[in-house]
């Protein structure tokens, strides 16, 4: 006997639990976005955190021979760059940590 409303004429599950399908797919994408932003947040990171690094760096050494070439006269000076730079560097630091976390889709608290 053959079901008339079944073309391919294939027995068809009329108990067919489409709330654990759709949990399973469901599932499936979640931990797909989230191998893919895991990715792309700690890359972004990464390179944030490098960047803020060599910016930090770079002005603390500036700073350092702006003290060294004017001596006590440019020290004032000297410090405020050095010290911009490693507040570049702290936030960009800071930067970076919470773009990883995204990535991990964790939250502020976690």
């Amino acid at each position: 006997m053959s079901d008339s409303s079944n073309p391919f004429n294939t027995k068809t599950n009329k108990n067919l639990n489409t709330t654990q399908n759709d949990g399973n797919i469901q599932s499936t994408v979640t931990g797909a976005a989230k191998g893919a932003t895991s990715i792309l947040g700690n890359t972004v990171g990464g390179l944030t955190n490098t960047a803020g690094g060599i910016v930090g760096a770079a002005t603390r050494g500036l700073g350092e021979t702006v003290n060294s070439a004017t001596g006590q006269t440019g020290k004032p000076v000297g410090d405020a760059v050095s010290n911009i730079g490693s507040g570049v560097e702290s936030g960009a630091r800071e930067a970076a940590k919470g773009v990883k976390r995204a990535g991990e889709w964790k939250g502020a608290s976690e």
